[in-house]
């Protein structure tokens, strides 16, 4: 039974749902993570226009300006890349790329940032650099099963082996279908 959640703003009904989230995906997010991960969801809940952006060119393009500019362009792009592995996995299939490959491309633009900026700023962008596949994780956890459910069990295998997605091997292990074990593993050639 699905049950109605009431809360006063849209910021505060996505604060409780990533409350709920990060518990769900055993992915506890600290406030500077939570309060950058709200950020991206409000800024991004009405752009159903970033579904069809091409993210190897909005990367480029961004890298090739200057400036404010080109640091907005590359903040975007970490931020949708963000939203498209985290709550749009299956999208990935139909570009004919991988998740990972939004994983890869959002921790290259938030490192660059991390990279150019001062300080406070360039140390924001390297938590969410090393932080990426958490968030993503919540996503997951915030959109519920339907999030993974349009992946196969080898898509849920790779995402699970390079980029280290414990919601993708959680997924992987409950199809039946598969027995998630690390490359490496003892007894796997």
């Amino acid at each position: 039974m699905s049950k109605l959640i009431l809360e006063p703003t849209a910021q505060a009904l996505w604060h409780r749902a990533l409350r709920e989230a990060s518990g769900a995906a055993g992915r506890p997010l600290d406030d500077v993570l939570e309060a950058y991960l709200l950020m991206v969801l409000m800024r991004f809940t009405h752009r159903p226009e970033i579904l069809r952006t091409i993210m190897a060119r909005e990367y480029l393009e961004g890298m090739q300006l200057t400036g404010r500019v080109r640091e907005e362009r590359l903040r975007d792009v970490g931020d949708q890349c963000l939203i498209l592995a985290g709550l749009f996995p299956g999208l990935a299939r139909r570009r004919r790329v991988s998740t990972a490959y939004f994983v890869d491309l959002g921790r290259g633009a938030y490192g660059e940032l991390a990279a150019r900026l001062a300080q406070s700023a360039g140390e924001l962008y390297r938590q969410l650099t090393a932080a990426f596949v958490m968030l993503m994780d919540v996503l997951h956890a915030l959109r519920g099963s339907h999030a993974l459910e349009a992946l196969t069990p080898l898509e849920h295998w790779e995402l699970w082996e390079s980029v280290g997605s414990r919601t993708a091997r959680t997924a992987l292990a409950g199809s039946g279908e598969a027995l998630p074990v690390a490359a490496g593993a003892p007894g796997v050639h």
